[in-house]
């Protein structure tokens, strides 16, 4: 009896195996896997290095009295925007105006012991012919215009000088630019005349305004060949609530040292400023144009992978099987990444799905299309391009942490 349930099991079993199997056969090989392809975007493009940096003014002055005194009246608005040679402050004038008058004095004095003296001398001179007097007296009396003729030249360098110092206490813009607050008020007495003074208030120009960032001396290299060729770096600046590169201008300046430590060149480019509205100190995202417009095959960023130390994009043959293809990669633009070599302008690149494609195996692929993806970013992002021909040592830093 016994063995008779174990024969039944058996063939229950052998059954359902039997059964596991055919229907395993019936299903077939997996279907192929859905991708979207397209072929890369061909389009002129232009490569930008990316740097991060502030504005600075082309000059900032603090105003300083030249003269102490009390300050008597404030002819400005904080925040103004002043001309050269205009009025600030007005310092007391009375005590220089007194110190004038002595001087006046004193050279009215001068010159009449200068007229005495003179007078003396031309009537020694006549004298000295009939022998009334002697020679001694007439040198005497020469000496003595000599004296008088320097102090009415001292008395006249003494008026001059009191005459500035009436002057300076009225104090005036010593450029044009946007003033800052008053740092003292009527009826305060300040000290003037040294580096030591009383700072009054500042004054930073407005129009152009430099662009401040640092280079890496590949980027100095290429700078100065171009500048010996004559043609002036491009740079487009973008403010940090900014979406895109709207201020242009161009780089005037690179320091006369690289930096030993961290291997970069200060650098400086002029952006007009005619509104005002950029101020020193602010933080922007600037790009100089790395290199003149360029035929370039752009593929989404997306559709490039990683094979251990290769870039490659997956190609997808005419008998819908797929190919890894290793690619040299250039600068990200507006989303799409420029690829330097290594695919032709009919391959199909996978675009989507790539994570379902494998090499070797076969796709069904459905026909997509590149286009350009506008960045709307809200804060500037210091971007190092895999293959670019220059960074800020931040950016390359950034670069080698990502992989990139």
């Amino acid at each position: 009896m016994r063995g008779l349930k174990i024969l039944a099991v058996s063939v229950l079993l052998t059954g359902a195996l039997y059964g596991c199997s055919q229907r395993s056969e019936a299903q077939g090989p997996p279907p192929a896997a859905p991708v979207t392809v397209a072929v890369p975007l061909a389009e002129r493009v232009v490569d930008w290095d990316d740097f991060t940096g502030r504005f600075e003014a082309t000059s900032q002055v603090e105003v300083r009295a030249r003269v102490g005194g009390f300050i008597q009246a404030v002819h400005f608005r904080d925040g103004d925007f002043v001309r050269r040679g205009q009025l600030l402050f007005t310092l007391d004038p009375r005590p220089a105006q007194a110190q004038l008058a002595a001087a006046r004095a004193a050279l009215s004095q001068a010159e009449a012991q200068l007229t005495l003296a003179r007078t003396n001398l031309t009537r020694s001179e006549g004298l000295l012919a009939s022998q009334a007097v002697s020679q001694a007296e007439v040198d005497t009396n020469r000496g003595a215009l000599q004296q008088a003729e320097a102090a009415v030249a001292s008395a006249q360098a003494n008026v001059r000088a009191r005459q500035l110092d009436l002057e300076f206490t009225r104090v005036v813009a010593p450029a044009s630019g946007r003033v800052s607050d008053r740092r003292v008020d009527p009826g305060n007495l300040i000290a003037g005349g040294s580096s030591q003074a009383d700072v009054l208030t500042t004054i930073v120009s407005s129009s152009p305004i430099y662009f401040v960032f640092e280079a890496s001396e590949a980027l100095l290299l290429k700078y100065q060949r171009d500048a010996r060729a004559g043609r002036s770096a491009p740079v487009r600046v973008r403010l940090q609530d900014e979406a895109e590169f709207t201020r242009a201008g161009t780089l005037d300046f690179t320091d006369n040292a690289v930096d030993p430590a961290s291997g970069t060149i200060r650098a400086r480019a002029v952006i007009p400023n005619a509104d005002g509205f950029l101020k020193p100190g602010m933080f922007a995202q600037g790009r100089v144009a790395g290199a003149g417009a360029y035929d370039a095959l752009l593929v989404p960023d997306s559709a490039v992978a990683t094979d251990q130390a290769r870039r490659v994009v997956m190609v997808v043959n005419a008998d819908g099987t797929v190919t890894p293809t290793p690619v040299q990669l250039g600068p990200l633009v507006d989303g799409l990444r420029v690829i330097r070599s290594g695919i032709r302008p009919t391959d199909r690149i996978i675009i989507d799905g790539l994570q379902r494609a494998m090499p070797g195996m076969r796709v069904q692929p459905t026909n997509g299309r590149i286009q350009r993806q506008p960045r709307q970013e809200q804060a500037p992002v210091t971007t190092a391009p895999p293959a670019a021909t220059g960074t800020s040592a931040g950016a390359l830093t950034q670069s080698l942490a990502s992989g990139d």
